[in-house]
């Protein structure tokens, strides 16, 4: 178990003292690192600070139809908070969160409260997109530095609320700071119960499991398996793991080092990828990730054929999770290297403890190959590339 709330089954690794010794340098350094005055660990902690006042949130919750405009991590987080959780809200959430020659919008009578974020204001595509969509009508709330952008500026000739994003946390960090929390607040889910991040360092099975899986993925890099798939058995946990997408990508691919991290849906892949996860060069390792759900859908028992006995009386998630089990015994047979999550609770702690462990991992990997995680420098090449070619 990683928590209560998650069934957590690490890579399996021979143990020798040349692991232990490695882990045990991880586990220093963690030590080290929460003691260092760091904004993003500050954000995954109760006592964190927003720059936003809580009782004008009570004044946004009218809004029934809410729209949150941006890109990469200044909108993930966010949209995995609300697809993980969908069943805990009744707000109606719209995410523009790419360009689209033909932007959908809805254009009903509805008054809309948008959401602009973005980290550095000057976001080409966040700020195409809102020269489209926002409408004197609307509500309109930026979260952005607190610096003269684009969006700042505009914000501020439109008289429009503006909420200043923490010049400390990158985007795809954010999501436990006022980028995920407040739009969680107007999703009317408990912020509070997201913070887990005081519970989780007393916790030694999370602590131990967190330092093996960092030095078990250092071990994968050295043996040149670059590629981590997640076999994801969950469909609302999609953007979780797209936001975990950048969140490895951005933060750990430089100086010709990194991760390439693979979303494979099941188990649809089945039919398609499974053949080459199974059978191709072993240079992957993988994650297997799936949710309990308690109301699925049941096989009418009257229309199934008698070839096909064992599935009466299985629901769909039954079906799945046997799938999900079997897929497991092949890769021990085979010898191939994964993790595993089931999560047993679907709610703000349990997501909270999700982000938690994949944000620790990463800047733990990163300080372990002498990386920054915290930078994205070549993609600013593209920016500027842009920019040429539009002038």
């Amino acid at each position: 178990m990683l928590t209560k709330n998650i069934n957590f089954k690490n890579f399996k690794s021979k143990k020798n003292n040349k692991n232990n010794k490695n882990n045990q340098i991880i586990k220093n350094d963690l030590k080290l690192f929460l003691r260092e005055d760091n904004t993003i660990i500050k954000s995954l902690r109760l006592n964190y600070e927003y720059s936003y006042n809580k009782r004008n949130i009570l004044k946004l919750k009218k809004y029934s139809h809410i729209r949150v405009i941006g890109m990469g991590g200044s909108i993930l987080g966010t949209e995995a908070i609300y697809d993980f959780l969908m069943h805990k809200t009744k707000k109606k959430f719209n995410f523009i969160n790419n360009l689209q020659s033909n932007l959908k919008l809805n254009k009903n009578k509805n008054k809309y409260l948008n959401l602009i974020v973005s980290k550095s204001g000057n976001t080409l595509e966040t700020i195409s997109n809102v020269n489209i969509i926002i409408k004197k009508k609307d509500k309109n709330i930026f979260i952005t530095e607190n610096k003269n952008s684009y969006l700042f500026l505009l914000a501020q000739k439109i008289k429009a609320e503006i909420i200043h994003h923490n010049n400390f946390i990158g985007g795809r960090f954010s999501v436990l700071s006022e980028v995920g929390m407040l739009p969680a607040e107007l999703m009317g889910l408990n912020e509070k119960k997201f913070k887990q991040m005081n519970n989780l360092v007393k916790n030694k099975k999370f602590i131990n499991s967190l330092i093996e899986n960092v030095g078990n993925t250092l071990y994968f890099l050295k043996k040149k398996k670059f590629n981590s798939v997640i076999l994801n058995y969950d469909e609302k946990a999609d953007n979780l793991f797209k936001w975990y997408q950048q969140l490895i990508a951005e933060s750990l691919g430089k100086k010709g080092r990194g991760l390439l991290p693979v979303i494979s849906t099941m188990p649809r892949d089945n039919h398609s990828l499974m053949q080459l996860y199974l059978d191709s060069p072993k240079n992957n390792f993988y994650t297997f990730f799936y949710s309990n759900e308690k109301k699925s859908e049941k096989i009418i028992n009257k229309d199934i054929l008698s070839s096909h006995n064992y599935l009466k009386n299985k629901n769909l998630d039954k079906i799945m999770h046997s799938q999900k089990l079997a897929t497991e015994n092949v890769f021990i047979k085979k010898n191939i290297p994964f993790r595993s999550f089931e999560i047993l609770t679907r709610d703000e702690k349990t997501l909270g403890e999700l982000f938690c462990f994949f944000i620790l991992e990463t800047i733990l990997l990163g300080r372990a190959l002498n990386i920054n995680p915290y930078d994205q420098p070549a993609v600013e090449l593209i920016k500027k590339e842009t920019k040429k070619i539009l002038i």
